[in-house]
């Protein structure tokens, strides 16, 4: 299980994986070109509006998101045939994992044995939970009736089990030596997994606001309008999970009757099969990305140079073909909205706005905890020296997985509820939405120790560091709050609304086409635009239920901005964009029609049989 065996799939299949993907980006690039088109008209209609007032900014960390490195031995089920190995591991920075045959071989700057990111994983501590999952997998045909051997290596017992499950790729087996040990490690762990789950809603650039906007565009026009978890993870990343998606029905039934042997050697054998399939497709999609990134760059550019001059004109057309079109869809929205919007829309926001009080009062009680025990320091020890260090190890708090586990706690608290909640609106994406609050947890921490903590000035006004802090820490968090509940919100109720309104979109839609064709601008669609309408009728409803839930006469003014203008130009962005420290972004601000946020193993045993696929590549 740690290292990559030989692909169980044959050249063929592997040909045939290269055409789904290559199908796919034909079919997605032409949405990222019109999003990407979009986003330039967005953001220079911005910076020719109204600008966002000193007081309602949130200033920007200029530290990188991570996690803390972690590292230390453990014991690793792996190898063919499989068996328990002990190993050392270190969780980068990045949110990668990598494992090496001793500490050693990693202090002397060895190759690791393998390496994983943590994108998608989830960790499980409980071995009869893990064994439920795999059995669960590969289920025995009805009235089919086998000879169970048990696995022994996994039904061995493990004192601390440390399981990392994918959907799409080959589980993790760990055990540590310690209670201890295993809790240090899973914090570390989970901390891995949303760091590279969240890259793209953490990032600001335009580009990738068009790529998630292209991404819910592109699914849309096949069918799909729920929000779920497949925008976890890179730009290739993502893209991946959503052909993974596509071409797992036709996998399960091609390859799970070939599989011989116990259940749980079966469930192995197919996640190896996954395993290759999702390496084939991740490639394939990291490919193209890459050899679009040239024409995306040059697009950019182009769009700038054209739409900067006919900026008025255009944004004035979109305007009267905004107004015309609301005039022809109000009275069906509004009936849409009143029958099945209204009625769930203030239980949904009660519940957003007490796991999020839930969260930062946990995080303002660590703050205040934090500096009390600065002040402990400074009365028993007054040397600066010791003071900086202390000081120092306070702005590493929003980075500390153990400090910070209590407030992501209250996150995961919610998340059963919320799903409930929100399942009748084809919502599936309370993972997104708790990793969302457990960033905002971090972001509003790490701002407020880095704007008001400074080493030298701590040590000699302590009391008035302290006072800033928490001051700091209310005036963003509150703004921070109905900003994340605005925008998450609108992630849950506007693709079910405009699921509901398709069919009176088709038909009304047509006839105002052929203006914005005319206009001849990449920058507006008819689609575009009727999106915008739905999405400022929707917000109103939103607004109007923030301002009863906070008792707030002001609901513009959130981290986004202050203006209420056609677009909102923050957004997110592949990987790279992350590594250059932006801050983190969740759904949701203050723009009228803000667009919406789209978010998201073990080898075979020698007693399974390898899976045959002779009849996965298709030719139709």
């Amino acid at each position: 299980m740690g290292g990559r065996p030989s692909s169980p799939l044959d050249k063929r299949q592997q040909q045939h994986l290269r055409g789904q993907v290559d199908t796919m980006l034909r079919d997605f690039l032409p949405c990222y070109r019109e999003q990407l088109a979009a986003s330039v008209l967005r953001q220079i209609s911005r910076e020719l509006g109204p600008q966002e007032p000193a007081g309602c900014q949130l200033m920007r960390s200029k530290k990188l998101p991570r996690v803390r490195e972690h590292q230390g031995p453990l014991t690793q089920l792996w190898g063919h045939p499989p068996r328990w190995q002990p190993i050392f591991c270190v969780l980068r920075g990045d949110g990668c994992l990598e494992w090496f045959s001793h500490r050693e071989e990693y202090e002397n700057g060895g190759h690791p044995l393998s390496s994983v990111a943590l994108t998608g994983y989830t960790v499980l501590t409980s071995q009869r939970d893990y064994l439920c999952l795999l059995d669960a997998l590969c289920p025995v045909p009805s009235g089919e009736h086998t000879q169970e051997e048990p696995e022994p290596l996994l039904e061995m017992p493990v004192n601390f089990p440390l399981f990392l499950q994918h959907p799409f790729r080959r589980h993790l087996c760990f055990s540590a030596a310690t209670g201890e040990a295993r809790r240090a490690w899973r914090l570390a762990l989970q901390g891995g997994i949303r760091l590279r789950g969240t890259v793209l809603q953490r990032s600001q650039a335009p580009a990738a606001r068009a790529f998630l906007d292209a991404l819910r565009l592109y699914r849309q026009r096949r069918g799909h309008f729920g929000e779920d978890d497949v925008t976890l993870g890179s730009d290739a990343e993502v893209l991946t999970g959503v052909l993974m998606r596509e071409l797992l029905p036709a996998l399960r039934a091609q390859t799970l009757p070939g599989l011989r042997g116990a259940s749980r050697n079966r469930a192995w054998a197919w996640t190896e099969l996954l395993d290759a399939v999702h390496a084939a497709v991740l490639a394939g999609a990291s490919a193209g990305l890459r050899a679009f990134q040239p024409e995306k760059d040059e697009l950019l550019a182009a769009l700038e140079k054209t739409i900067r001059p006919d900026v008025d004109q255009i944004l004035q057309l979109r305007a009267r073909v905004a107004r015309r079109l609301r005039g022809e869809v109000e009275g069906t929205l509004e009936t849409c909205l009143r029958g099945r919007v209204d009625t769930q829309l203030s239980r949904v926001t009660q519940k957003l706005l007490s796991t999020v009080e839930a969260v930062l009062s946990t995080v303002q009680t660590l703050l205040a905890q934090g500096m009390d025990r600065l002040s402990r320091h400074l009365r028993g020890s007054p040397s600066s020296t010791r003071l900086r260090k202390e000081v120092y190890s306070f702005g590493e708090m929003p980075w500390d997985s153990e400090l910070m586990h209590a407030c992501y706690r209250e996150a995961e608290r919610s998340q059963k509820r919320l799903g409930q909640l929100v399942a009748p609106f084809g919502f599936s994406g309370t993972r997104s939405l708790v990793f969302g609050a457990q960033d905002l947890a971090q972001q509003l921490a790490d701002q407020c120790l880095t704007a008001a903590l400074d080493c030298t000035q701590a040590a000699q006004q302590l009391e008035k560091v302290r006072g800033r802090v928490l001051k700091k820490f209310q005036s963003d968090s509150s703004s921070a709050q109905r900003r994340f509940i605005r925008g998450w919100l609108l992630c849950i109720f506007l693709p079910f609304v405009l699921s509901q309104l398709k069919s009176s979109y088709k038909a009304e839609l047509p006839e105002f086409e052929g203006e914005v064709l005319a206009v001849g601008s990449p920058a507006l669609t008819i689609e575009g635009i009727y999106e915008d309408i739905v999405r400022g009728v929707l917000l109103q409803r939103i607004d109007g239920e923030l301002k009863k839930a906070l008792g707030v006469s002001d609901m513009s003014c959130t981290l986004d901005g202050c203006s209420e203008a056609p677009w909102d130009p923050t957004g997110a962005d592949e990987e790279t964009e992350a590594q250059r420290g932006t801050c983190p972004r969740q759904p949701g601000s203050g723009a009228e029609v803000q667009p919406l946020c789209s978010r998201p193993p073990p080898g075979t045993s020698t007693a399974a049989s390898r899976p045959h696929l002779s009849s996965f590549p298709s030719d139709k």
